[in-house]
C-alpha cells in the first residue's frame, strides 16, 4: 500500500524539490559559460596561476575548464529543446 499522496505536505515538499532541482540543472550550463567568458575577458592573456605547467596547449586553463563544464552540463537544455520540438510537431 502506498502512503505517498500528492495532497500531503510531504508530497508538496517532494514536488517543490523536484522543480528546484530541474531549475538548478538549467542554471549550471549558462553559469559556466558566463564564467568562461568573464575569465577569458578579464584575464587578457595572463597565464593561469594553477595551470601554468603546460601553457603550450590551448586546452589548458580555467577558460577551457569552464567551457567544458558548460558543455557537460548542457544536457537539461538539450532535453528541454528536444521536448519543445517534439510537442510542436504533434497534431
Amino acid at each position: 500500500m502506498s502512503t505517498h499522496r500528492t495532497g500531503t505536505i510531504e508530497g508538496w515538499r517532494r514536488a517543490i524539490a523536484l522543480v528546484a532541482a530541474d531549475r538548478l540543472a538549467l542554471v549550471a550550463s549558462p553559469t559556466f559559460a558566463i564564467m568562461a567568458f568573464l575569465t577569458g575577458v578579464l584575464s587578457a592573456g595572463e597565464p593561469d596561476m594553477l595551470c601554468t605547467a603546460s601553457a603550450a596547449s590551448p586546452l589548458t586553463g580555467m577558460v577551457a575548464m569552464y567551457g567544458l563544464m558548460s558543455a557537460f552540463h548542457s544536457g537539461p537544455w538539450l532535453r528541454l529543446i528536444a521536448g519543445r520540438r517534439n510537442s510542436a510537431h504533434r497534431p
